[in-house]
């Protein structure tokens, strides 16, 4: 039978009501107090049962974070920066990745649900949205993260995207180029598709300037190299002189098969411009320019909003909707 807290009572000379203040209240006990009761915690090896308390609580102290896709390293940082976040608010965070798959995506809110989390902020795949209703109206506070809902029915933490495409397009506009490729996909994440839009308005503004869609099943490092390769593959009198890549995966990629294949100097030949600013972008073997967004500050300020909505300001804060504003970082591929 393991260890309660009964016994860490008994060995520490205090009453259970001390113990319990130790684990869940340590600021109500003295320093020395919550010193000795804890060593008797570790030597005993006593593990509090967690499930009973969110039983007794109604609510977790762990908020459900759903991301399109962990291997983005643009995902990462947005979880660490709300762990980071959520540590401060004395919350737990637990991480997982729907791989842009609506099935997978319902299956972990349904754990979260399950779990009692506290809150879920989540990235939705296309579609998901009928569900989160059905979360919020059975008590679940939701954020959105990285996306805004069209019908403004959730808050949610995001960038200008639209902003962000155009600033990429400008940029490669502005050095002079005007056969502009934008590669990215698939077209139902809304992000890729309000970055295209950017980029469309971008050069529409410029006589003789075009941008030309060239899709890809993912946003991933591998599907960068066939557009690529693809590109490569191209007559002279065919190929842009500007890309611009949905993310920073994909940019790389690109990097990656022009630099490999050597038929295309970057950015004498072909410009290059990225998206999210990733740790590695400026150590690429040329650097690369790219479109920045705060990803650690999107997850803080996910996990602000959806605290403020299980306290008082929740009401106020319901429909909250913050966006931040892009910068272009320009580097040595464009």
């Amino acid at each position: 039978m393991g260890v309660n807290m009964r016994d860490i009572a008994t060995a520490a000379g205090v009453s259970m009501g001390t113990v319990s203040n130790v684990l869940n209240h340590p600021e109500r006990v003295s320093p020395q107090l919550v010193e000795r009761v804890q060593a008797h915690i570790e030597r005993l090896g006593y593990v509090r049962n967690d499930a009973a308390r969110q039983l007794r609580a109604g609510r977790s102290d762990t908020i459900g974070l759903v991301v399109l896709d962990l291997r983005n390293p643009f995902f990462t940082e947005v979880a660490r920066g709300a762990e980071i976040r959520g540590e401060e608010r004395g919350l737990g965070l637990m991480v997982t990745n729907s791989d842009d798959r609506l099935y997978r995506e319902r299956r972990h809110i349904d754990h979260f649900e399950e779990q009692r989390v506290r809150g879920l902020l989540i990235t939705p795949t296309q579609g998901g949205l009928d569900r989160l209703h059905r979360v919020r109206d059975n008590g679940t506070p939701v954020v959105l993260v990285d996306r805004e809902s069209r019908d403004k029915s959730f808050p949610s933490v995001s960038v200008d995207d639209v902003a962000g495409g155009y600033l990429a397009t400008k940029h490669l506009l502005d050095t002079g180029r005007r056969r502009i490729a934008f590669t990215g996909g698939p077209l139902s994440i809304r992000q890729v598709t309000d970055r295209l839009e950017g980029a469309q308005r971008a050069a529409a503004e410029v006589p003789g300037a075009s941008v030309e869609f060239l899709g890809t099943p993912a946003l991933t490092v591998d599907a960068g190299r066939d557009v690529g390769r693809l590109i490569c593959d191209r007559s002279p009198g065919d190929l842009p002189d500007g890309v611009f890549a949905a993310n920073d995966l994909l940019a790389v990629g690109l990097l990656q098969a022009f630099v490999m294949i050597g038929k295309l100097r970057v950015p004498d030949d072909i410009a290059l411009v990225g998206y999210d600013d990733i740790d590695f972008a400026a150590s690429t073997v040329i650097p690369l320019t790219s479109v920045r967004q705060p990803a650690a500050e999107i997850g803080a300020t996910a996990v602000d909003l959806l605290v403020d909505l299980t306290t008082g300001d929740g009401a106020e804060r319901e429909h909250d909707r913050v966006v931040f504003q892009p910068e272009l970082i320009v580097r040595g591929t464009a």
